[in-house]
């Protein structure tokens, strides 16, 4: 299946929290969007590899991914070597994607970091003709995308460009909620974590209401670059 926008993220939960309002709303506009998840989040002090699969599976339905990936990666200890970068390559080439979103480029989590250089080579190594990929017994070909952005996570990162995301809010923070073991329910019992409390979702409106504020509107979601953007004209701009 052929993307429009994949979004490659270290953990499930990481896309819902950082950019799921900007897969809505591309999805919402007749585009394909998809995520791949690194790993299982399987050292998540809260839940397990298992409840998070289930979450993960509500969510997207929530969002109406077109596709949902997980590579399997071992949490916390998969690295940036030729090993994870094919099997990340192979992921790639298998949708296509014209635009990708990846981990904020450095982060409190030291796999979002991880995650977003590992994107970042696997999607330039992914245009490679001389690298060969196989898919299913059938020969991948090359593909690069058009466009690599980073969602902005945990640690304030003053974004290169705002969407918003206004319309889109309350679904996200429902694809949010869907990850119940994760974040605040009363229902849920736990070990109290940085992000099971009240507080940790507060946080996460106030933050969208900053990036919407920005920019003139009530939500948004913010984005950092590796390469200078382009535009045709100034009336591209908002």
């Amino acid at each position: 299946m052929k993307l429009d926008i994949l979004a490659i993220a270290a953990h499930p939960d990481d896309v819902e929290l950082s950019c799921a309002g900007t897969l809505l709303l591309h999805k919402s506009m007749g585009h394909k969007v998809g995520v791949i998840d690194l790993t299982r989040g399987e050292l998540g002090t809260r839940g397990t590899p298992e409840t998070r699969k289930e979450e993960a599976a509500a969510a997207s339905k929530i969002l109406n991914l077109d596709v949902r990936e997980n590579m399997n990666f071992s949490d916390g200890f998969f690295l940036n070597d030729r090993f994870h970068q094919v099997a990340l390559i192979e992921a790639i080439r298998a949708y296509q994607p014209e635009v990708v979103l990846l981990n904020a480029i450095e982060d409190r989590h030291p796999d979002h970091g991880k995650g977003a250089q590992l994107g970042i080579d696997a999607c330039f190594l992914s245009g490679l003709s001389k690298i060969i990929t196989y898919r299913e017994n059938q020969l991948q070909e090359a593909w690069r995308p058009k466009a690599v952005y980073h969602f902005i996570q945990d640690r304030y990162i003053r974004p290169d460009f705002v969407v918003d995301i206004t319309p889109f809010w309350e679904k996200k923070a429902e694809a949010i909620k869907a990850y119940k073991t994760q974040f605040y329910n009363p229902d849920e019992e736990g070990p109290v974590t940085y992000i099971s409390t009240s507080d940790f979702f507060d946080f996460l409106s106030s933050r969208a209401q900053e990036w919407g504020h920005s920019i003139g509107v009530k939500y948004g979601e913010g984005f950092t670059k590796t390469r200078q953007l382009a535009v045709k004209n100034l009336f591209h701009l908002v």
